[in-house]
């Protein structure tokens, strides 16, 4: 979820991280079916659970993930099955001929259960570059920051927030539903991602005239000036998965450094750390620039599912 360009294709790690959530996410649901099996019930019974759990979820059925992900997931849920040594059963094999000769398409839907109840569901591309950007997608870290906003909702109620580079806007969405800021600001600078960080919001009521109020603003790190940031007026600022280029981090620390200097803004960057001599020099940078930071440790609850192949570091500066 980042505001800027990111190139590369699969020589990207960030990419190759992102080509794997599919297979993890299937993973996971398939082991659920294993465990089920290993409790001896009846497979067709487990299927039939997996099945209502997923593709014939009420919110799949409204929301349904991309074509390609739910005709990977039906086939490996039959693959299991005949391996087994089970019945066919009609209602996934009928659920499968819905996407076996479907359009392939370019973007599909991924739902969020909350631990508090509700979901958020955002439309988001298949693949991992287009459009040029990588912004249309949810990254490991966006996921990883919204896990530990939800355990510390303090750091968010009642204050003004602003998001560096929300992409399709799960963190900051996240934070709306369930922190109680006073108001938050999403933004971003690439066309194609502002406008579908729009319809998120609007998908998941948060355009209604209702609180939070929040904004939607188009960002350049390189070229905002310092009285669209005194007019932001932000308490807090926080960005995920935004350090993955040197060049595109030096102009971040330089935004950064003029709004520290300014006001003792909280800021708050998650990383995954996919290139550790990328993330040195992005440490580097911060203290040419004044800036100290400091780790923010402690465990965080998996809440939601993605990578941890890669290390994810949160940390908070101040100059």
């Amino acid at each position: 979820m980042t505001t800027h360009k990111r190139h590369g294709g699969l020589s990207n790690p960030r990419v190759r991280a992102q080509v794997t959530n599919g297979t993890i996410a299937t993973a996971r649901l398939t082991g659920a079916f294993l465990l089920s099996v290993s409790r001896k019930r009846s497979s067709s019974d487990v299927i039939s659970d997996v099945l209502k759990q997923t593709c014939l979820h009420p919110l799949s059925r409204t929301f349904p993930p991309a074509v390609s992900f739910r005709r990977r997931f039906l086939s490996e849920l039959v693959r299991r099955l005949d391996a087994a040594g089970c019945e066919p059963l009609d209602e996934l094999y009928d659920t499968l001929a819905e996407v076996v000769g479907a359009t392939e398409e370019t973007e599909g839907y991924k739902s969020y259960f909350l631990p508090y109840g509700g979901a958020i569901s955002l439309l988001e591309n298949v693949a991992v570059i287009s459009e040029g950007t990588t912004g249309l997608v949810t990254w490991d870290a966006a996921l990883y920051l919204a896990e530990w906003a939800l355990e510390h909702p303090h750091t968010f109620a009642g204050r003004s927030v602003l998001e560096l580079g929300s992409g399709v806007g799960l963190t900051g969405i996240a934070i709306c539903r369930t922190c109680s800021p006073s108001r938050y600001v999403f933004s971003d600078c690439h066309h194609s991602v502002l406008q579908r960080l729009r319809d998120n919001m609007q998908l998941n009521g948060l355009l209604e005239k209702t609180p939070p109020a929040v904004l939607v603003e188009e960002l350049d790190w390189m070229a905002v000036t310092d009285e669209q940031m005194r007019a932001i007026g932000a308490d807090v600022i926080i960005a995920a998965d935004v350090v993955y280029d040197p060049a595109v981090a030096g102009r971040l620390v330089e935004l950064l450094s003029r709004v520290l200097r300014e006001s003792p803004t909280q800021v708050i960057i998650c990383s995954a750390i996919r290139n550790p001599d990328t993330y040195s020099v992005f440490k580097q940078q911060l203290g040419n620039a004044g800036i100290s930071h400091h780790v923010i440790s402690g465990a965080v609850s998996c809440m939601f599912p993605h990578s941890r192949v890669s290390p994810i570091e949160m940390i908070q500066l101040s100059m």
